[in-house]
């Protein structure tokens, strides 16, 4: 099982993880906030356990085989949850618990956006800023910047591309070297980054809270620097970047580089799943905005189309960013925003959820089965964008789908037998495995209140979503242990 690469692997990944906690701590020295000494002492740990994990397999010299990219994946993200808790559990605002610790952690790095803090506008700027941090190096995954690393110190990077990527479109590369294709990524990523956080600045925010909200913004994860999120602004020119932004964000990255290279928008405008993504979020929206004007939630038909838009495109590209409590929005509105979730961002993008293109797929599978109950002999390929694909493309997402499907429903059951009722566990779960963030209930605000098990089962559903569900669950069966 290459128990040596994978240990000298994962030691130089928390080497260099160990690294990020200086610069939260370069923010505490700079406002002088007193909260330098969880960074150093969470960097000074990581970095020892990182080098007592590489230095005794330092030498060795192997190519990772699939099976120990989908280990390395796994257990990384696992360790990363861990040591990225360090600093909350040392710090003394907030003074969290292990649990606590741990899941604000995983919740930030999966880009969930679930969080147990209350009074946010209290922290000190290095806590804030490291929580935003967090977010931003998950968005595109620590995988694929290792990926561009890794070939460094010599190791490959394909099998790791491929189990952090799992999915119909993991295949396409758009450089031949896969070093190359996560350093092209990366660009893109880091560019959308500069120019939301030059946005945020030019539309009023501070310095401070553009860079902090363009982190989060361009990683779909929705945490913010201030318990009303992006409702503290009180700013329509913000929270329209804030749109702008997430939409560019729930895009496949893969198509911002071939818009960029080609200087040409035609690679959105023929990419079916753009216009599926689309699509749901301008019907969503339309609704969301209609309704809260006819239910009088809002007064006149600016202020319903302004958050009816916002909140429809934030929990659609599964952000999570509010202007207001929209889980106290009437009837059944938070609950079809909660399920536009599902569907989540493109394929390739930061966002969660199932992703659009299965979501595409499966609407595409199932009219297809309509018709052959009409024309039994029938040869109906399912296409997208005019090209037949495979049937074992589509046996996997009718698999994942599946997978999805019982995973989710064992996790609520579970959580209900925690004693949570049924619309926190349900959206709790929810908001957990698509990367969303708020739920419904008592989960609307945050998870502070809900019990230590529960947290604990939300962190695995986080996880699941963010490595969408094979990954981890490839781990669990027997076959994939045997020699």
């Amino acid at each position: 099982m290459q128990r040596s690469v994978i240990q000298r692997i994962v030691g130089l990944l928390l080497m260099v993880f160990s690294f990020t906690t200086l610069p939260p701590a370069a923010v505490g020295l700079w406002y002088g906030d007193g909260a330098v000494y969880p960074f150093v002492v969470a960097f000074a740990v990581t970095l020892f356990v990182g080098v007592l994990m590489w230095f005794p397999v330092r030498k060795v010299k192997m190519e990772v085989r699939l099976r120990g990219g989908f280990i390395i994946v796994a257990v990384f993200w696992l360790v990363l949850g861990m040591s990225g808790s360090l600093p909350f559990m040392l710090s003394e605002n907030p003074h969290m618990s292990l649990t606590d610790s741990v899941f604000e952690s995983i919740s930030a790095l999966t880009t969930t956006g679930a969080t147990v803090i209350t009074g946010i506008d209290d922290l000190p700027h290095s806590i804030l800023f490291y929580r935003q941090q967090l977010q931003w190096m998950g968005g595109m995954g620590i995988i694929v910047l290792a990926v561009a690393i890794l070939p460094m110190l010599g190791i490959g990077g394909m099998q790791l591309y491929r189990a952090e990527t799992p999915g119909p479109m993991k295949d396409s590369k758009l450089t031949p070297r896969i070093a190359e294709t996560a350093k092209a990524l990366w660009y893109i990523y880091l560019g959308l980054t500069i120019a939301c956080a030059l946005a945020y600045w030019l539309a009023g925010m501070s310095g401070f809270d553009a860079i902090a909200h363009s982190f989060s913004t361009i990683a779909i994860g929705g945490f913010s620097t201030h318990d009303a999120s992006m409702g503290y602004f009180n700013s329509t020119a913000i929270e329209m970047v804030a749109v702008v932004f997430m939409l560019l964000a729930g895009i496949n990255f893969a198509l911002h580089f071939l818009a960029w290279r080609g200087i040409s928008l035609k690679p959105y405008y023929y990419d079916p799943e753009v216009r599926t993504y689309l699509f749901v979020l301008l019907v969503s929206a339309t609704i969301a905005s209609i309704y809260l004007y006819q239910t009088q939630t809002f007064d006149t038909i600016g202020s319903a189309i302004h958050h009816g838009v916002f909140q429809a495109v934030s929990i659609g590209t599964t952000s999570g960013f509010t202007t207001t409590d929209y889980y106290n929005w009437p009837s059944f509105l938070p609950v079809l925003l909660l399920f536009t979730s599902f569907i989540g961002g493109c394929a390739g993008s930061t966002g969660g959820g199932i992703k659009v293109i299965r979501f595409l797929l499966l609407v595409k599978q199932g009219v297809r089965e309509i018709f052959r109950l009409i024309h039994p002999s029938a040869q109906i390929p399912v296409k997208v964008g005019n090209k037949p694909l495979s049937e074992q493309v589509v046996n996997a997402v009718w698999g994942f789908f599946a997978l999805y499907v019982a995973s989710f429903a064992v996790m609520l059951l579970l959580i209900m037998m925690t004693g949570l009722d049924q619309i926190t566990a349900f959206s709790a779960v929810a908001a957990s495995m698509n990367n969303l963030g708020p739920g419904l209930g008592e989960v609307g605000a945050h998870y502070g209140d809900i019990n230590a098990p529960a947290k604990w089962i939300l962190c695995f559903a986080m996880l699941l979503g963010r490595l969408e569900i094979f990954t981890v669950l490839v781990l669990l069966t027997p076959a994939f242990w045997r020699k």
